[in-house]
């Protein structure tokens, strides 16, 4: 309503990530993007590629299958004054470990302390708890306050248009004068990358999102599959129990959100999954819950067992 957001469409998330990256290379000097330890693996490539220095926070305790918050904060305050801290606005990836609402709060408050420029990753609005305005609750508690942030949109997962590239960069800005400034540059940078993003898909996430019959049918469906990964999810962690007799504590499946999961099966115990059980899954121990039904569950709790207990 203020005209302070300054929007393009990018492709996809990755490409709203790069254009967000050569805008920081070329208008902030010097200036450092803080990623979380782990983070999606082309977080790197994108900044590498754009010559934007990078440094990690912590994120992912192992010994917990949780978040480090302490170590976040920490990290996030040695910081240079006025870096940048890329931030997966909800599901995080690859962890789906998302900071409670209590959480987000202190991270806000370390970040404007600091003078630190929030960098939002937002790929999986909707997909994570079904609801649109949960899923963008942490992003919308920064602009509450007044902070300028750089948001990257994706429309490939939540709108099922993973080939058609859809996306944007949003940057949050303090007045509309510095927002057209902005968005001009951006557009300046668009030009000899790619010149101009395709529109098929676009008309498509427009068309959707601006009729009210469309739209209401789309959040139903987001709901719908959300709540089928949190069936599995429930299914896994109930096999999970009810087969280990060790006492390990297995709640950090239902506690995770979205489509990933961290099992915190090391290399060897992953290697084991894949050759004694057939289930392939990434070397981290990150596993897809959207490639899960609830008949492979049982069969998954006895992999996941079998490899966490009889593999070092």
């Amino acid at each position: 309503n203020q005209i302070q957001v300054a929007t393009i469409q990018g492709l996809s998330g990755t490409g709203s990530l790069r254009l967000a990256a050569v805008l920081i290379e070329r208008y902030f000097p010097g200036a450092k993007v803080l990623i979380s330890s782990p983070t999606w693996g082309n977080h790197k490539n994108i900044f590498n590629d754009a010559r934007v220095p990078w440094s990690e926070y912590r994120y992912y305790d192992p010994k917990t299958v949780g978040l480090d918050f302490e170590g976040m904060i920490e990290d996030i305050k040695a910081a240079p004054e006025g870096s940048f801290v890329l931030l997966h606005g909800c599901a995080h990836n690859p962890t789906g470990i998302d900071p409670t609402p209590e959480q987000w709060e202190k991270i806000a408050d370390v970040i404007q302390e600091k003078n630190h420029i929030p960098f939002f990753d937002v790929a999986y609005q909707g997909f994570a708890s079904g609801s649109l305005d949960q899923d963008a609750a942490s992003v919308r508690l920064f602009a509450a306050r007044g902070m300028e942030i750089f948001v990257a949109q994706s429309y490939s997962k939540n709108l099922g248009l993973y080939s058609e590239r859809i996306g944007a960069i949003n940057v949050v800005c303090s007045s509309s004068d510095t927002a057209a400034r902005v968005k001009s540059q951006l557009k300046r940078i668009a030009r000899p990358m790619y010149s101009n993003p395709p529109i098929h898909g676009a008309r498509i996430v427009a068309n959707v999102v601006g009729d009210p019959a469309l739209f209401g049918e789309w959040k139903a469906e987001m709901e719908m599959m959300a709540g089928r990964i949190k069936g599995v999810r429930q299914k896994l962690y109930d096999s999970l129990t009810s087969k280990d007799k060790s006492g390990k504590d297995w709640s950090f499946i239902l506690k995770q959100i979205g489509m990933f999961s961290f099992t915190g099966l090391n290399k060897n115990q992953s290697d084991n999954m894949t050759n004694k059980w057939h289930v392939y899954m990434t070397k981290d121990g990150r596993i897809s819950l959207a490639g899960l039904n609830l008949a492979k569950c049982e069969y998954l709790a006895d992999a996941i067992i079998d490899s966490y207990h009889n593999v070092s």
